[in-house]
Order: C-alpha cells, then sequence, then structure tokens
C-alpha cells in the first residue's frame, strides 16, 4: 500500500532562466521524481529526443487531441503548441510518484484550475541582462526571436506573484538545492500522506 499520494509540481520560468536545466537534474537525483513530457508541434533542436524531451507531433494530430480534450492544459507560445496529456499526469500520480511539469506561466494558470493541489515555483533569473546573455549564449536563434523571448519574459515575470514558491536562477547548484527542499517539504505535507496507510499500518484495531 502507497504511504503517500503523488504530488503535481509546476515549474514555470521564461526561457533561458534555467527551469529546464533544473529539472532535469532534479529528475536525475530523485528517481520517485517524473516528469510529464508534453506535446509540441514546433521541430527539435539539437540534442531534444521525442519521447524523452517533448512528443513532437503534427498541428493536425495536435488539434485532433485538443477536441478530444487530451490536454489539461495547451497553448501557442512563438507560434507552436505545447500541451499537456491529463492521462500521463494521473497515471504518475496514481503509481504514488511525483510529477513535474515544466511549463509556461500560461499553461501553469490552466493546470492549476485542474489540479488545485499542485505545487507551483517560479524559476527568476538574476536580471533581465544575464537572461539576455544566457539566450544569446544558445546560439540557437536569431536576434529578432530573442528580442521576442525578452519581451515575452518581462510579461511572464510579472506572472510570480500566482506562484507559491520564487527560486532565483543565480548559481545553478544554490538554486537545485531550493527546488530540492521544496520537493522534500511538499512530500512530507499532511495533505500527501496516503491516510489508508496509516490506518492499516496503525490503527486497525487488533483482532
Amino acid at each position: 500500500m502507497k504511504r503517500r499520494v503523488g504530488t503535481l509540481i509546476v515549474v514555470s520560468a521564461p526561457s533561458g532562466a534555467g527551469k529546464s536545466t533544473l529539472c532535469g537534474k532534479l529528475l536525475a537525483e530523485m528517481p520517485d521524481v517524473r516528469m510529464s513530457v508534453s506535446y509540441t508541434t514546433r521541430p527539435p533542436r539539437q540534442g531534444e529526443r521525442d519521447g524523452i524531451h517533448y512528443s513532437f507531433i503534427s498541428i493536425d494530430a495536435f488539434r485532433r487531441m485538443i477536441e478530444s480534450e487530451a490536454f489539461v492544459e495547451w497553448a501557442e507560445v512563438h507560434g507552436n503548441y505545447y500541451g499537456t496529456s491529463k492521462a500521463r499526469i494521473q497515471e504518475i500520480l496514481d503509481a504514488g510518484a511525483d510529477v513535474i511539469l515544466d511549463i509556461d506561466v500560461q499553461g501553469a494558470a490552466q493546470i492549476r484550475r485542474h489540479f488545485p493541489a499542485s505545487v507551483h515555483i517560479f524559476i527568476l533569473p538574476p536580471s533581465l541582462e544575464v537572461l539576455r546573455k544566457r539566450l544569446e549564449g544558445r546560439m540557437s536563434d536569431p536576434p529578432e526571436v530573442i528580442e521576442r523571448r525578452l519581451h515575452k519574459a518581462r510579461e511572464e515575470i510579472q506572472g510570480y506573484i500566482a506562484y507559491d514558491y520564487v527560486i532565483i536562477n543565480d548559481s545553478l547548484t544554490e538554486a537545485l538545492q531550493d527546488l530540492r527542499a521544496v520537493v522534500r517539504a511538499e512530500r512530507v505535507r499532511v495533505e500527501h500522506f496516503a491516510h489508508a496507510w496509516a490506518a492499516e499500518s496503525f490503527l486497525k484495531e487488533e483482532q
């Protein structure tokens, strides 16, 4: 019998703030945290693998999933579509593991409506200038795309107030420690405890 109920953890940040790196490192060291792989219509970037980083599908296939209400949230970002599968999230939670979602501000708001007990974490860069340097350092986007991402970042950062936790990613090591601490603290909240296990293990009357 499970000792705890899985927690849905939503991590958001402007593009380039380091949320994907932080989530990846957390997943590597905590096997009982799993990523719900999102669907997207954008092409894979260098090094990205289908089914690992995203499920890459066509626009037509994405629209069919919208019609069948397969997504708990979906959005258009920078001309591409992204969506999170209801079934994938529920399958992991039902197994007693934590689910971590690397998702934008718009999607996070939709997730909270469907999963009010979800935990929301916002990752901030130390400054917009540092964010610009990180985006330029990727060497994957032309200047006009970087400017569009910076403009979007200013809008997204205004939404941090709706989150439960804010982590400033100045030092990757310290930011990872903060993220790990939040996940561990949430695991021992009484709301996430499997009361049926406690009843069976400690409260059942002796025969």
